[in-house]
Parts: C-alpha cells; sequence; structure tokens
C-alpha cells in the first residue's frame, strides 16, 4: 500500500507542516530583529517572533543563534554592494555618482517602519567583532572592499580627468568610507535624513576638489 493511502482509498495528509515561508524573507526578518537590539540583546524567542517561525525550524533552516546572525551579515553586505554597484556604474559626473552612492545608502540606513536602523555592520557587528573572530572577519572584509570599490572609482576620475594627476585614490577612498560610516553612525544617533544629505553633499564637493 503506498505511503500515505487509507485502507478506504482516500489520500492521508503527510506529517509535518509544508514551509509556511520564504527563506530570504525570514533571514531579513531576523535580521532586522538584530539591527534593532543588537546581537547581544536579541534572542532566539525575538528571531522566533519577527520570522513567526518556532525555534526547531529557526534550526533546521538556518543553524543557531550565531549561524542566523552570519547569515544575515552575509546578505546585508551583498545587498548593501548592489546598491552601491549600480549606482557606481549608473554613469555621471564623479560628484554624481558619489552622490548616488550615498543616496543609496542612506536608502538602507532609513528602511526601518518604526526607527532609523542606520548600517547593519556599523550598528552590530563593530560591538561583536572584538570577541567573535568570524563576525570581525566578514565585517573588515566587507570594509575592505568598500574601499577598494571607492577606490576604483577615483582612479577612473583621475583617468578621465576629474581629478588633478597627482590625487590619490587610496585616500580619496578612505574618505568617502568613512563618510559613509559618519552618515550610519549619525543616522542611529537621530539625525534627520535631509541634514544627512547636505554632509554628503559637502564631504563630496572636497573629496572632488
Amino acid at each position: 500500500m503506498r505511503s500515505g493511502t487509507k485502507i478506504d482509498g482516500t489520500e492521508k495528509r503527510p506529517r509535518g507542516r509544508p514551509r509556511a515561508y520564504e527563506p530570504e524573507t525570514a533571514l531579513r526578518q531576523a535580521a532586522e530583529a538584530f539591527w534593532k537590539t543588537g546581537y547581544s540583546g536579541t534572542s532566539l524567542d525575538d528571531i522566533s517572533a519577527a520570522t513567526g517561525m518556532n525555534r526547531p525550524s529557526l534550526r533546521a533552516a538556518f543553524g543557531d543563534k550565531h549561524d542566523i546572525y552570519v547569515k544575515a551579515l552575509h546578505d546585508y553586505w551583498a545587498r548593501k554592494f548592489e546598491a552601491m554597484h549600480k549606482a557606481l556604474a549608473s554613469g555621471g559626473t564623479l560628484a554624481e555618482t558619489l552622490m548616488k552612492v550615498y543616496d543609496a545608502a542612506l536608502s538602507i540606513y532609513f528602511s526601518g517602519d518604526d526607527q532609523v536602523l542606520g548600517c547593519f555592520v556599523v550598528g552590530t557587528a563593530i560591538t561583536e567583532a572584538p570577541g567573535d573572530a568570524e563576525i570581525q572577519r566578514i565585517a573588515a572584509d566587507g570594509f575592505r572592499k568598500l574601499d577598494g570599490d571607492f577606490e576604483a572609482r577615483f582612479k577612473l576620475a583621475r583617468t578621465r580627468g576629474e581629478l588633478k594627476p597627482d590625487a590619490d585614490p587610496k585616500a580619496l577612498a578612505l574618505l568617502a568610507s568613512a563618510t559613509m560610516h559618519s552618515l550610519a553612525v549619525r543616522a542611529r544617533a537621530g539625525s534627520p535624513r535631509t541634514e544627512l544629505r547636505k554632509l554628503a553633499q559637502k564631504a563630496v564637493s572636497v573629496m572632488c576638489g
């Protein structure tokens, strides 16, 4: 007799519940829980409430709390760099391109429904990094990539004559990254988006000479 079929020939409902969630959606719901209260301040019960998944389902889908956080951290970097690369490839002058990058970042920082979240990495990973080698490595790798992407754009700008021949793309890239970090911290601290955009514009004017 085929499994799942009753003697009278009618179909019996298979044991277990089918997945009622989208992994990507659930992971981002978990990330928002971490984003609001930090890694240490977020419990598995908080993640369960945010995703609508019980603990066994969470473990089966993502692993333990640390696993969930690491996956969320990787996902955040992927989304941030996707937005950044789109802005960098949009064309326009160096100043226009940099502002598109900062506008994309601000859209992420102000994406929370009920509070300003800032940067997921700056807001959650930095506090855990000193005591967690894996989180530290993921954060550091992301920052190096951020610096590298900015540096490549400044090198292109120098080649095109948008910057002086003696301009230092590496130094400008570090300044561009530092501006992004500053926007993230100030957003989390309560600075209005309009004020932060003006700050970005001033930084861009300095970087572009």
